[in-house]
């Protein structure tokens, strides 16, 4: 393990202080500036360049304002449907087959969903917020 200072001599037996000087010069977290990376941003700055260069580096972009937008399949609503109607605060993607004719409504629908709810009988209406949402998001 590499040490910051070397000790100045290994045997000094029978002295107090081993070549330190006063026993107290030589103890605890004081003599050393504080306790692990106490004084990185001041007074072992210099030390943090070279051992911990990325100490206080972000990395990366941050995207801010993006909205995550809620989407369910044409599968799931057969079972999400109260009473021949579902209505959905998000977008209804096409993948899988649909039973029952339904009424949705829902923020956007993609062209192969609206086909295949067209298809079974059902009808599709897009609001840009609908009022209500009978499905809960997960």
């Amino acid at each position: 393990m590499p040490v910051k200072f070397k000790k100045k001599i290994l045997k000094m037996r029978g002295t107090k202080s081993c070549g330190y000087g006063m026993k107290k010069k030589h103890r605890g977290g004081g003599s050393r500036g504080g306790r692990g990376k106490a004084g990185y941003g001041k007074h072992k700055f210099t030390m943090m360049l070279q051992k911990d260069p990325d100490h206080f580096v972000k990395k990366g972009f941050t995207i801010h304002g993006k909205k995550r937008v809620l989407c369910i399949n044409v599968s799931q609503l057969d079972t999400m449907s109260q009473d021949g109607r579902v209505v959905f605060n998000g977008k209804i993607l096409g993948s899988g087959k649909i039973l029952t004719a339904l009424t949705v409504v829902a923020s956007s629908v993609t062209q192969k969903a609206r086909e295949k709810i067209e298809a079974v009988g059902g009808k599709v209406e897009v609001e840009s917020k609908p009022k209500k949402s009978n499905v809960q998001s997960s």
